[in-house]
């Protein structure tokens, strides 16, 4: 298959700039023979809106824009399917009374020029939030002709939703393996912390931080025990809005067995179209693994920063054998919201008390805490548990070498009293004997109770009773 990745600097509200800049990108490269092309996300309109007010004039109707009008002349010029991120506007006249619907979606188009998919970012980023709505249908998945079973997510679907879920929910990688995907398809506008005059100096290495945290965030799928080849297609913008600074680093991955093969991988600051064709062998391999087995790697081209006890990401020969090619531990990384995120467990206030382990996760496709975006009923005895000090018995017994059991109180017996007890026959009846009810009137002598008469009862008859 081969997969183009369209990778430029569009800028907010400069809608037909964005259009020529991104055509002078490919007319550059002018690819042959592709099977899929993919733009980042909101492509044309620019990205960092502040307001529904500021993005109103740049709304585009469903599947009726000039993205999608691009996407289907683009379509049918390459002959492949095309997929670009705009902000929609839907018609609500047909189920009147409705409010406004807004999203930011991204269209799919065949190489006909007929639109396949239209789908709906699902998790939200702070900035989408001003304006648009969550999608939802949940993540896409299909069958597309010439690219098989698809997923596509936005951006952000990637990560916990709204950074509250638990970093082990993995709300996207679980899907795609529910839905047992050989393609996974993300359009993007990922950001980076970095300071745009830093980040500027180095235009084509990639950002080897923004690369570990996606396939952080891909663990589940790495670490699947299935056959078969999965093809993730990461298309990033670069350049900057206003201060936000974009990271870049579009890739094309394959996963198998625990081992990610890289296909092709752009620069941070690179403006190309990135072309890669998976039925050749790979640009080179990424392994991660102990910093000690790290530092043993025989071809070494580009690593992450390491931290003592971290984890080592890094390009390698793809004919040179890793030492180790299983991802034992997550590895380190920046989240696109704040440089300080924790990768190991994400919470509004985590305790310094709770400590992430890491599950087998090979036959448990489901969290057992799922995100509060997809809630789940189903449990699972392999999933996360967070260790607590045990709690002493006692403020006492916690300092002290004294047995903390309690006996109970040693209450004295009284003496045993004389009870009398009356004789057969003396003791008196508590109602006249007439009023015994005659069904009990078998169970006495008819010299003790007198004569028989009817039974009278002073409760009124009710069906309660």
């Amino acid at each position: 298959m081969r997969i183009g990745c369209l990778q430029f600097a569009p800028q907010v509200g400069d809608v037909d700039n964005n259009l020529n800049r991104a055509d002078a990108v490919l007319s550059r490269a002018n690819p042959k023979d592709l099977d899929l092309l993919v733009l980042p996300e909101l492509a044309f309109s620019g990205y960092n809106f502040r307001s529904l007010q500021h993005i109103t004039p740049f709304l585009e109707p469903t599947a009726a824009g000039i993205t999608s009008l691009w996407a289907r002349t683009t379509a049918l010029k390459y002959n492949c399917v095309v997929t670009a991120g705009y902000p929609e506007k839907v018609d609500v006249r047909a189920k009147w009374p409705a409010g406004p619907e807004y999203y930011n979606s991204a269209i799919t188009v065949n190489q006909e020029g007929e639109t396949v998919a239209n789908y709906r970012k699902c998790f939200l980023y702070y900035t989408d939030e001003t304006w648009a709505l969550e999608g939802p249908d949940g993540f896409y998945s299909g069958e597309i002709d010439g690219l098989g079973k698809v997923v596509m997510g936005i951006c952000m679907d990637l990560n916990p939703y709204k950074f509250e879920a638990p970093w082990n929910a993995w709300e996207f990688s679980y899907h795609v393996l529910y839905k047992e995907a050989n393609l996974v398809v993300l359009t993007m506008a990922w950001l980076t912390r970095e300071d745009i005059t830093t980040y500027s100096r180095s235009p084509r290495e990639p950002d080897m931080d923004t690369l570990s945290y996606w396939l952080s965030r891909l663990e589940p799928i790495i670490r699947a025990e299935r056959t078969g080849e999965i093809i993730v297609v990461l298309a990033n913008r670069c350049g900057s809005e206003d201060e936000v600074v974009y990271a870049g680093t579009s890739a094309v991955l394959g996963i198998n067995g625990g081992e990610v093969k890289v296909y092709g991988i752009l620069g941070r600051g690179e403006k190309e179209l990135l072309v890669v064709d998976t039925s050749k062998r790979p640009k080179a391999k990424l392994i991660s693994e102990p910093e000690s087995a790290a530092s043993a790697a025989t071809t070494t081209t580009a690593e992450s920063k390491d931290s003592e006890n971290s984890v080592s990401t890094a390009y390698t020969d793809p004919d040179s054998e890793p030492a180790t090619t299983k991802y034992e531990r997550r590895p380190e990384s920046v989240s696109p919201r704040d440089a300080n995120y924790p990768p190991t467990f994400s919470s509004s206030n985590p305790s310094d008390d709770e400590s992430y382990q890491d599950p087998v996760r090979s036959h448990n496709p489901f969290p057992e805490t799922p995100s509060p975006r997809f809630p789940a009923n189903t449990t699972s005895l392999l999933s996360p548990r967070f260790n607590l000090p045990p709690t002493p018995k006692s403020r006492k017994a916690s300092v002290t070498s004294e047995s903390s059991e309690q006996h109970a109180p040693v209450i004295p017996e009284e003496p045993a009293k004389d009870v009398k007890v009356p004789e057969a026959g003396t003791i008196p009846l508590p109602f006249p004997a007439s009023e015994v009810p005659n069904h009990y009137q078998s169970s006495f002598t008819s010299k003790t109770l007198g004569s028989r008469t009817e039974h009278v009862s002073k409760r009124p008859r009710s069906a309660f009773w």
